[in-house]
């Protein structure tokens, strides 16, 4: 008995030691696998981080996938999102998508309901597999159609605005509202001889009554010698947002407005004016360019008068002017001086929101003996009637500036000019850019005898001429002399005449 059971006291012991062994194994077993993730973890964070297998791929995606992504992006992102690569084009233009845009922005008119005692067609079980007609079209069908529609109906809406016409000026009375509305700005682009294109947007926007003054002054003008042309264009958003938000890096379309050469550009430009850092160049229809006196650009500015500003500024492309329709005055046979009377002249002489002078003129005429040279002639302040002169408000003077510099060219200023025929409609329109030239002769007038000068626009349509006199007893000019020359090939062709 006493053997017995220390052999089995003994087999005991032994299975307990051994379980010992075991579970000890196994817990050093798991210390060990914990420790090798551990460094495993350690080794993957100072490893570089690496795209992981699971990303997102396009590529590889399907199309169906894809083009329920694209379904829930607005008009604006799906443009974009096509400009990426060929796929994404044709998949962002899917008639699906489109036709849901197209359907939701323009709902078809209700029609009134009526009865039919018509028999209903029998269906025909293989028509009916068959896609529906509109989706049953060229790929990219409800996309041209949504954009053109949606283009037309923004601007009539920003036409609709132009319709109000101020009685002073004879133009729209809401052109600024307008301009904001539409989210119209204005670009140049410079191309170089290589044909490479610089677009700079504009930088400041000043308003006046009847035009508007654009500038341009970014560091980093191209090299002027390698400039071949300079364009002005509108740029208006191919869609108006929802809260009428334009989007800055949205899709864009480009009007232009006026085109410039700019090879021998300081002999081809007049230069008008300077002070100690730069020098003025002006172009033809209110175009300034300022040069740094060492040399490159320093600054460009453009005047443009509201009349038919809006429909300059969206209604051409990007290769092509927009070209106004002709307006013509009503016939009249009975009236031997007709063509003659009835003008209406509002000037304005201003510098970027500084404004010297601006007054109203009606009831101008001329009498057939000032027809003379091909020209009519039309006065509208006289040396000898005195209670028509004006005075000049302020220092009269261009000013200009740049990211670095301020400055202001002396004498030379913005002319803004209308002319009214008897219909209230605009015969002539002038925003120029002009300057005051010394004249050799003295004033003989007994109220002013200082220093004479003379002010001179020329374009197409006729010639402005003024005549100033500086005050030195109150420091400002005095306008003696305002005189009209319309050309007589422009009244005949306005009115029908045969002048």
């Amino acid at each position: 008995m006493a053997t017995g059971r220390g052999w089995i006291l003994k087999q005991h012991s032994l299975g307990a030691s051994q379980r010992l062994e075991s579970s000890s194994s196994k817990e050093s077993a798991a210390m060990a696998a914990q420790l090798a993730r551990i460094k495993k973890i350690r080794g993957q964070c100072n490893k570089p981080a690496t795209v992981s297998s699971s990303a997102v791929n396009f590529d590889r995606m399907p199309s169906e996938v894809v083009m329920k992504i694209f379904s829930y992006l607005d008009t604006e992102s799906l443009l974009c999102v096509g400009c990426v690569n060929k796929r994404f084009y044709q998949l962002s233009s899917d008639n699906t998508i489109w036709f849901k845009i197209y359907s939701k922005s323009f709902q078809p008119k209700r029609k009134k309901w009526q009865t039919k005692s018509v028999q209903e067609p029998v269906v025909d079980p293989v028509a009916s597999e068959r896609l529906p007609e509109f989706l049953n079209r060229e790929e990219g069908y409800w996309k041209k159609e949504y954009i053109e529609k949606k283009i037309s109906a923004d601007r009539a809406d920003i036409i609709q605005l132009l319709k109000p016409i101020n009685t002073y000026t004879g133009l729209p009375l809401k052109t600024k509202e307008a301009i904001r509305n539409s989210g119209l700005r204005w670009v140049i682009v410079l191309k170089d001889t290589n044909g490479k294109e610089y677009v700079m947007d504009q930088e400041d926007i000043s308003f006046n009554e009847i035009s508007v003054t654009l500038s341009w002054y970014k560091i980093g003008w191209p090299c002027l010698e390698t400039l071949s042309t300079l364009q002005l264009c509108g740029m208006t958003p191919v869609f108006l947002g929802n809260a009428k938000v334009h989007l800055k890096m949205g899709p864009w379309r480009r009007s232009l407005i006026c085109e410039y050469e700019l090879d021998n550009l300081t002999e081809k430009a007049e230069m008008i004016g300077c002070d100690g850092l730069v020098d003025l160049y002006r172009f033809d229809q209110g175009l300034l360019v300022g040069l740094w006196k060492e040399s490159g650009i320093a600054f460009v500015m453009a005047s443009l008068h509201y009349n038919q500003l809006i429909e300059r500024s969206i209604l051409g492309s990007a290769s092509m002017r927009y070209v106004e329709a002709p307006d013509m005055a009503i016939l009249d046979d009975i009236d031997p001086e007709y063509g003659m009377h009835g003008y209406q002249l509002h000037i304005e002489l201003q510098s970027r929101g500084k404004t010297y002078m601006c007054n109203t003129f009606r009831s101008l005429f001329c009498k057939k003996g000032f027809i003379k040279n091909g020209y009519l002639r039309i006065t509208v302040i006289s040396y000898k009637n005195h209670a028509q002169h004006l005075p000049l408000v302020g220092d009269v003077g261009l000013s200009w500036r740049t990211d670095a510099f301020e400055g202001n060219i002396q004498n030379c200023f913005i002319m803004d000019a209308t002319i009214l025929d008897d219909s209230q409609k605009p015969f002539w329109c002038v925003s120029a850019p002009v300057n005051m030239i010394l004249s050799a002769k003295r004033s003989i007038l007994y109220e002013y005898l200082g220093p004479k000068y003379y002010v001179n626009h020329v374009d197409c349509t006729g010639k402005i001429h003024m005549a100033l006199v500086w005050m030195s007893e109150t420091n400002e000019y005095h306008i003696v002399n305002l005189v009209l020359y319309l050309r007589t090939q422009k009244v005949n062709s306005w009115f029908g005449t045969n002048y």
